[in-house]
């Protein structure tokens, strides 16, 4: 996934206010929970020696958002008074959580947001569409289609010597109004950078949406007759297909990821060769297993790769008061600082990877920690 959307927490100095809270509002009892949920964690950064104009900035952000329908959650990041950053967590956090800390807590984050996939859904008839594009960010994109031609849109019977006129006309109008429907989907997936394109709705019309797409669209589209546009109609199939498309999707990226790791073999392997690495902007993209219970540490210094393993290799680096840290902050701050993505990985997904943690590198040359042992 890529982390540039994090940038703005790295660009000013900590302590760091980190907040996971379960903000569902569909119960009438929600208010009242939501209420006692956040006292609690209030008491915890306080407790922590958080600063009283942080906790209210973060304060006003929890009683102050606007509420989504359903069960969902909020991570908000603040530092010296102001909320830098706050998410919406698609699902509540797995438990609350409120931490001070030398650099924001994002992991929780990253390993609940996962793998993010750009997507267009069409949901189409003959007389026209309705799209929706989202973002590898989750920024979401809508277009509107009413077909230049509404002439004739069903095909008629009626006899004699023009039947063949009305056919022809319908089709041509069928086809005009497919041809609005596929630009609009081509300007949606160009600008999210669209991965998968889900074709929905009448058969006849997302046969004809495909067909006039580019070639570089055509590979990525998959047609389902699932969903209308009548009013009332119901989205259960075709949002349930929707998702598991980008699951497949995201599934695919993880396995390519890890085959490229694999293809290493000998390079990038634990947390002492990531470190490296990322000391000489070598990452192209980090593995991480996802492990709450990790106390895994490292030492930090003010730039994105000052990282190590121990406080002297900073020291000899001219970095005057290295400061320890849990090792997903570090090495997530420098991910971003190096332009780097991330692949968040359960326990089962890479059981043998060294230390929890790998990397796909850039370049491998002779200083690559690795290259050439054994």
């Amino acid at each position: 996934m890529q982390l540039s959307f994090l940038r703005p927490l790295y660009d000013r100095p900590g302590p760091w206010c980190s907040v996971y809270l379960d903000a569902s509002r569909d119960t009438e009892d929600a208010h009242p929970a939501l209420d006692l949920r956040w006292r609690a964690l209030k008491g915890h950064l306080l407790e922590q020696g958080a600063d009283a104009a942080t906790v209210d900035a973060v304060e006003r952000v929890v009683r102050g958002h606007d509420p989504m329908p359903g069960d969902y959650g909020i991570a908000v990041f603040a530092a010296r008074g102001r909320v830098v950053l706050t998410e919406y967590l698609s699902a509540p956090p797995l438990r609350d959580l409120a931490t001070v800390s030398e650099l924001p807590h994002t992991m929780p984050l990253l390993a609940q947001r996962g793998e993010q996939v750009a997507w267009v859904r069409v949901l189409a008839d003959r007389a026209g569409a309705d799209a929706v594009a989202v973002s590898a960010g989750g920024v979401p994109r809508r277009a509107h289609v009413t077909g230049r031609e509404d002439f004739q849109l069903r095909r008629v019977n009626p006899g004699g010597w023009s039947q063949s006129r009305y056919q022809r006309a319908a089709m041509e109008a069928w086809h005009h109004n497919a041809g609005d429907a596929a630009a609009a989907t081509v300007q949606l997936a160009e600008q999210v950078g669209a991965e998968v394109l889900v074709v929905a709705g009448d058969v006849r019309a997302t046969g004809m949406i495909a067909a006039q797409l580019p070639p570089r669209w055509q590979d990525l589209v998959v047609r389902t007759d699932a969903g209308s546009r009548h009013a009332g109609a119901d989205p259960t199939l075709m949002d349930d297909l929707t998702v598991q498309t980008i699951a497949e999707v995201a599934d695919q990226r993880i396995t390519a990821t890890l085959d490229r790791f694999g293809m290493q073999q000998d390079v990038g392997a634990g947390l002492d060769a990531v470190v490296s690495a990322l000391q000489r902007n070598q990452v192209d993209t980090m593995l991480i297993v996802d492990d709450p219970s990790s106390t895994a540490q490292l030492w930090i210094g003010p730039e994105a790769t000052d990282l190590g393993t121990d406080p002297g290799q900073l020291t000899a680096a001219a970095v005057a008061e290295p400061h320890r840290v849990p090792a997903d902050a570090a090495l997530i701050r420098a991910l971003v600082g190096t332009d780097a993505e991330l692949t968040v990985l359960a326990p089962d997904e890479a059981p043998e990877l060294t230390d929890g943690v790998g990397a796909v590198l850039r370049y491998v040359d002779a200083g690559t920690p690795g290259r050439g042992d054994g």
